[in-house]
């Protein structure tokens, strides 16, 4: 049998964690992220009322309390099951009225803006029961090929121009996509994403040369969050990168997700946590 050996490749960015944007009301969003999603609030971090984490199996929504923050895009994320996430937005819509709160179904998603205006495609996907699988964002007419040179000179990754879209493997099932948009672009406001490099010392020397880094976190932790096309200097497009490395204590840390489907009401002892790994089909 004939394999395409090079579609195993996962590039620099060995881990995509998770997408930051601020609340100001931790029980809207639980109402939102926990019991409309279905996702899960990480029992053992961060659990006071000025941040909150939510699980999406191997990734996270990170809400820290504070003025909202709208990424500029659409994140997309694989759920077990369509059917029952529409009922359970539906339950938490009254709850939810006077916000931006809103779904629709379409053939083949449930396309959700999260009470303050975040945009979230729901999808299934038999390579991910549940994850963040995709993040597309908004970037100016002709910034896509320059996108990819910063990802692939800077980053090391196998980042691909498709069309005016710059494609960026991002650990093990995320891909950030870079779409550009000729609809005006509301300036940036401070919400970030986390990935995590295998190479992490490589591109900070390129990014602190350049006086991109914006934080020194710590030993295993930086951000930047401009980029820039490495043949001209440029500026392409402003996103904050949390950047950690392959030693960092959270890496590949294990993540609690529960099955939204059992409820007090509906039981099995030891059914509540959701499974996840590769559909069986997809093995071959």
């Amino acid at each position: 049998m004939a394999f395409d050996r090079s579609a195993e490749n996962v590039g620099n960015i060995v881990e995509f964690g998770h997408v930051n944007t601020r609340i100001p009301d931790q029980r809207l969003a639980t109402l939102f992220y926990v019991t409309g999603l279905g996702l899960t609030r990480d029992p053992y971090l961060v659990t006071g009322v000025d941040n909150m984490w939510i699980n999406a199996g191997v990734t996270q929504f990170h809400l820290p309390t504070g003025t909202p923050q709208v990424l500029r895009g659409t994140t997309v994320l694989a759920v077990p099951d369509l059917s029952h996430l529409a009922w359970r937005l539906g339950r938490v819509a009254p709850e939810l009225m006077g916000t931006s709160f809103g779904f629709a179904e379409t053939n083949d998603a449930i396309e959700v803006t999260c009470p303050w205006g975040n945009r979230i495609r729901c999808v299934t996907s038999p390579a991910t029961r549940l994850g963040i699988t995709h993040v597309e964002l908004d970037t100016a007419p002709g910034t896509a090929p320059g996108i990819v040179r910063f990802y692939q000179r800077v980053l090391g990754t196998q980042a691909r121009l498709i069309g005016t879209e710059a494609h960026v493997p991002a650990g093990l099932s995320t891909v950030l996509v870079y779409r550009e948009t000729e609809r005006p672009l509301p300036d940036f406001d401070g919400s970030h994403i986390q990935i995590s490099l295998a190479d992490f010392g490589t591109p900070h020397a390129w990014l602190a040369q350049h006086g991109l880094i914006t934080e020194e976190s710590n030993q295993s932790q930086y951000r930047f969050q401009d980029l820039v096309d490495p043949d001209t200097g440029a500026v392409l497009c402003t996103l904050e990168h949390e950047v950690r490395s392959m030693r960092h204590p959270m890496f590949a840390r294990p993540l609690v997700n529960r099955d939204p489907t059992i409820t007090n009401m509906i039981y099995g002892p030891g059914l509540e946590s959701l499974v996840l790994g590769t559909q069986p089909e997809m093995l071959g």
